[in-house]
């Protein structure tokens, strides 16, 4: 887009381009999401950038009426499979926070100051400034729709002291916490579809969002002890029990939607993971998509146009947790027996629950120990693939976290024997988030066929016949 073209964007207040760009107004200090329903400022005195962090990064402090930094991330940062894409997804999963710059660009495999260069010339902004933005969002929310103390809110958050935590709040929304608590009224808080206790977040997404196929898809493939879904059609919840860097924990997502986000409830052992756990489950429900992107590429196709049409907002289900979902994957995951079959290694192999939290008790047992258990729960068939799964993803022999690179992933899944490619596909689709896996789509359809598939029911067949 040109600078006029993001001008008229703004002008017509479109809610497509949240989180895809910001503008900032040079003679008020502030800047906005495209949306923002405020008095659209004078084309010589706006400025654009490609991330809320290089706004916060250039001075520009966070809309109070549109809450920029809220907006959902940017599905082309999110999709693409470059370096740029595994940072920002390295980032989103808290690894600046736990590892620092150079632990990041350890994991990407480049210098720490060639990552430096490459975030700041795509986002205007580099790996501290963008983790510092996200710690910021998180700790408005937290600030806004919790009643935990400042303290715990600024750890929670991520920030490593108080005093880092009281600067970079000033900065960013020339508040100090505690004004920032006080300007949000009680009447102003978001009220959760999921009852009781934790942290309450809203998520947010753009455009449509299909929850019924998406909560369908979820009840179809939890596995007992681990996932559950409760609740009738329509007003469901969905929990799950995640592993995470310090801890358990058990997340929570009600079906009903607001009128852009998802309410959902955060269980932890330690609140530092909050970040990290919101970004898995992000992940999972595909919340980053860009459904009007999607629609518009699908809607050239004649014979997929009216199956779009018929469910907009479809979404792709990734995965909170990917060496989890890779195993479940060469059970055969849609498979009742499969499912069954997770659930007994959850079981045996899983570390349980300090306090089981409705049908949750265990989490899925890490790879490690999958690589050395005898697995005498498995089928003959499976267990040798599954060993062999377990030990590559062990030893990094394997990589599936949010900064792996798709390509080298599905090389390695393939030269494991027992994995085929349509289970490579698969896990590549849903553990990595990649948006085009199907080959035999038509080439147009590119960088969307996975969501061609989806609509089709290529990818539900496939799973009923492994």
């Amino acid at each position: 887009m040109t600078g006029d073209s993001r001008y008229e964007a703004v002008r017509s207040r479109d809610a497509r381009f949240d989180g895809e760009f910001f503008f900032a107004v040079s003679t008020t200090g502030i800047y906005c999401r495209p949306s923002c329903p405020a008095t659209t400022p004078k084309r010589q005195n706006v400025r654009f950038f490609p991330s809320a962090a290089a706004a916060q990064s250039d001075g520009f402090r966070a809309c109070r009426r549109c809450r920029p930094d809220a907006a959902p991330g940017s599905a082309a940062w999110n999709n693409r499979a470059d370096v740029v894409g595994r940072a920002v997804r390295l980032i989103g999963d808290g690894v600046v926070d736990r590892e620092g710059v150079a632990g990041l660009a350890s994991r990407l495999g480049y210098s720490a100051r060639q990552v430096q260069r490459q975030l700041n010339a795509e986002l205007g902004a580099g790996p501290v400034a963008l983790a510092r933005a996200q710690r910021a969002h998180t700790a408005r929310v937290l600030l806004q729709t919790t009643g935990l103390q400042t303290g715990r809110v600024a750890f929670a958050a991520g920030f490593s002291s108080i005093r880092q935590f009281n600067d970079t709040i000033r900065e960013i929304y020339a508040s100090t916490p505690s004004e920032l608590r006080a300007s949000h009224s009680a009447a102003g808080q978001p009220s959760s579809g999921v009852p009781g206790g934790g942290v309450p977040l809203r998520l947010a997404f753009r455009g449509e969002y299909a929850t019924a196929e998406m909560f369908d898809f979820l009840a179809a493939h939890a596995v007992p002890g681990v996932e559950e879904v409760t609740g009738p059609r329509g007003r469901r919840v969905y929990r799950r029990t995640l592993r995470l860097p310090l801890g358990a924990g058990v997340v929570e997502v009600a079906e009903k939607a607001g009128r852009s986000w998802l309410d959902s409830r955060f269980h932890l052992d330690e609140l530092r993971d909050l970040t990290t756990a919101a970004h898995r489950l992000r992940r999972l429900l595909d919340l980053d998509a860009d459904p009007y992107a999607i629609a518009e590429r699908l809607a050239a196709d004649p014979v997929l146009a009216p199956v779009a049409v018929a469910r907009p907002g479809l979404r792709a289900p990734g995965a909170a947790d990917p060496a989890e979902l890779a195993v479940r994957a060469v059970l055969g995951e849609a498979d009742g027996a499969a499912r069954d079959t997770a659930a007994a290694l959850a079981a045996v192999y899983g570390d349980a629950l300090a306090v089981p939290k409705g049908g949750l008790t265990h989490l899925f047992p890490e790879p490690a120990v999958l690589a050395t258990a005898p697995l005498t729960e498995v089928d003959a068939e499976h267990r040798p693939v599954v060993v062999a799964l377990a030990a590559a993803l062990a030893s990094g022999e394997v990589r599936l976290d949010a900064g792996a690179d798709r390509d080298q992933a599905e090389a390695e899944l393939l030269a494991i024997p027992g994995i085929d490619a349509r289970t490579a596909a698969y896990i590549r689709m849903r553990a990595l988030g990649d948006p085009d896996i199907w080959p035999e789509g038509p080439a147009e359809l590119s960088p969307w066929r996975t969501y061609a598939a989806l609509h089709t029911g290529l990818i539900a067949r496939s799973e009923s016949r492994r």
